[in-house]
């Protein structure tokens, strides 16, 4: 039997292989980043994508985090050092 006809095929799957494998870490990645909103059964906003479960707030509770935007920034910074990175 000659041994180019059985290393091509092997070669070829390989190939396909490492390709699929690389496609499915990109849609993985993409699929991380996706952020989302929906309104909610009972009238709140939704936002999908941070993690496993949505966030959840009623229009008054997003208007609170977004007023206090400057004081959470200031928070993270001061205990940047504290804090972990998901992943790490």
């Amino acid at each position: 039997m000659d041994t180019t006809t059985i290393s091509n095929p092997v070669e070829t799957l390989e190939a396909k292989l490492a390709r699929l494998e690389a496609e499915n870490s990109a849609l993985k990645e993409s699929k991380k980043r996706a952020i989302t909103l929906k309104v909610s059964e009972k009238g709140g906003v939704s936002l999908y994508g941070l993690g496993r479960f949505p966030v959840t707030l009623y229009k008054e509770q997003w208007e609170v985090v977004f007023g206090k935007i400057d004081d959470i920034k200031a928070f993270i910074k001061a205990n940047e050092s504290r804090l972990k990175v998901k992943g790490e």
